[in-house]
């Protein structure tokens, strides 16, 4: 094997060491999606698994429950956004803006 190739196979050693690691720290992490002016909250981790949501009472009209249900929706996308950009923010910095299939 050429020292270039034991070279490429360690830095690849270690890149994967470092996406597990970081995946392991995202999953530990919550985010926080608002929406109506932080009328709904919602809380997720960085696993995307929906942890808690706060509906402030003034928001609930049994006459528009749709727009509730709205809320909830886009409080719910805004977390997501946050994750995404917090994945890609982190696993970036590993790949030093290489661009990995699946990332």
């Amino acid at each position: 094997m050429s020292k270039n190739l034991q070279k490429m196979m360690k830095q690849a050693q270690k890149m994967q060491s470092q996406f597990v690691k970081a995946q392991e720290e995202l999953q530990k992490k919550e985010v926080e999606g608002t929406a109506g002016g932080g009328m709904v909250t919602v809380t997720m981790n960085g696993s995307n698994q929906l942890v808690s949501i706060k509906i402030n009472p003034e928001v609930v009209d049994p006459d528009d429950v749709e727009m509730l249900e709205d809320l909830i929706v886009a409080a719910h996308a805004n977390a997501l956004e946050k994750i995404k950009e917090m994945s890609d923010s982190t696993f970036g910095s590993i790949t030093g803006g290489l661009n990995i299939p699946g990332l």
